[in-house]
């Protein structure tokens, strides 16, 4: 055999040996209807043996069979029942849009109550927000309404933003990179009958966030601790990341999704650019598996716990980007990875089948505090049938 002839030789038993081992490491491209309907199957397995209409589905840590519950006031709280809208959404079964309507009733008095923290928004608009978006329920508006207006008074002028912890005064006013995702329902709320000052507040909220909790790499603080009384920006923390100037990955799809949404909701091009920049800084760093890790500069990586939760949420993010952007590459770009990201999350690697209650595994909560670590958490849940659902809207607008 002549040099030239081997060197192909060698060649071709090189490209077959790395297309092996690609197609090895990629999963198939999924069917959104049969995961869809899997996991609706599923809901309502577990819905039929949930009894206590206050008492909501949060954790099943690893070994566990079933979730363990919480209370209403519980910053998880409306997440089961957005999944059972999710799963009524999908499927159309009048028993779950029954036990969507009895699991979110409860979540009402949120809206009633002194404020205590910024999570009324993931409270009552992943609830009574996918209902009244579903059914038109005009109840489920006005107690959104009050929901928007109860968020409302943690503003602090000064600071330009929601109060999201007063619980932790080392802070004098903290604002975290998860409160974006509440500014949905005060920017849903100022279009619905609300004051425009709702709108104001979530915009200028965005808007210190962008300055303040977005690094100069385009990572992402968990925390921001300001002056109280000046406004002045104190420093920003991890608090359930790694270190302070740690990547924490939930975090990051956090600042991805909620200002492609402030976008959406502004049209101000500078929300849009931090959207897509958060979201190349993710993809930059991302294992090639799709999944992060629950913070990027764990040193323990690559024996560091995955976090599926926030595959789901950047998918829903990038989901979110794609739609609004009118770039055809970056609308694939993102779409791309979306589907990446949902396609591994419904592998044998993640889905937890038979293994739990829950939809998915490997999450990660609060590993500074060892909680929650390598669990299945609802919120995953909540955000992977979102995905899902985006996912086929998407792909049947692109092929319309």
């Amino acid at each position: 055999m002549h040099i030239l002839e081997k060197t192909l030789v060698v060649l071709l038993l090189v490209f077959l040996f790395n297309s092996c081992n690609e197609a090895q490491k990629k999963p198939e491209t999924i069917e959104v209807q049969v995961v869809l309907q899997a996991n609706t199957n599923k809901i309502i397995q577990t819905v039929k043996h949930l009894r206590v209409r206050d008492s909501f589905p949060r954790t099943i840590l690893k070994g566990d069979t079933s979730w363990e519950l919480v209370g209403v006031r519980d910053w998880c709280s409306g997440f089961w029942p957005g999944v059972l809208w999710y799963a009524y959404e999908f499927s159309g079964d009048e028993m779950l849009k029954l036990k969507a309507q009895e699991f979110t009733e409860p979540i009402k008095s949120i809206a009633y109550s002194k404020a205590t923290d910024h999570d009324i928004g993931f409270q009552v608009y992943c609830s009574f927000g996918n209902g009244f978006r579903l059914t038109g329920n005009q109840a489920y508006k006005n107690v959104m309404l009050a929901a928007a207006d109860t968020l409302a008074t943690l503003y602090n002028p000064q600071v330009g933003t929601i109060h999201s912890w007063p619980s932790k005064p080392q802070y004098p006013h903290n604002t975290i990179i998860d409160n974006m995702m509440n500014l949905e329902l005060l920017f849903w709320a100022s279009k619905n009958g609300g004051e425009k000052r709702l709108y104001d507040i979530a915009e200028r909220h965005a808007e210190v966030t962008m300055k303040n909790l977005i690094r100069p790499d385009y990572s992402t603080y968990h925390l921001a601790s300001f002056n109280d009384k000046t406004g002045e920006f104190i420093r920003g923390v991890a608090h359930q990341g790694y270190a302070d100037d740690s990547m924490w990955a939930r975090g990051q799809t956090w600042g991805i999704y909620g200002f492609a949404f402030s976008y959406r909701e502004t049209g101000r091009k500078d929300f849009l650019e931090a959207s897509i920049k958060l979201a190349d800084k993710y993809l930059e760093r991302l294992p090639d598996d799709g999944i992060p890790y629950w913070d990027f500069d764990d040193p323990k990586i690559p024996n560091a716990p995955k976090d599926a939760s926030a595959a789901a949420i950047a998918a829903c993010g990038m989901l979110e980007l794609a739609t609004l952007i009118e770039d055809h590459q970056l609308k694939e770009k993102y779409a791309k990875a979306a589907k990446y990201f949902i396609t591994v999350l419904s592998s044998d690697a993640y889905l937890s089948k038979d293994t739990n209650d829950a939809l998915l595994l490997h999450s990660t909560g609060h590993h500074p505090r060892n909680s929650e670590v390598d669990a299945s958490i609802i919120y995953a849940d909540y955000y992977f049938m979102e995905a899902l659902l985006r996912l086929r809207a998407f792909e049947g607008q692109s092929k319309s």
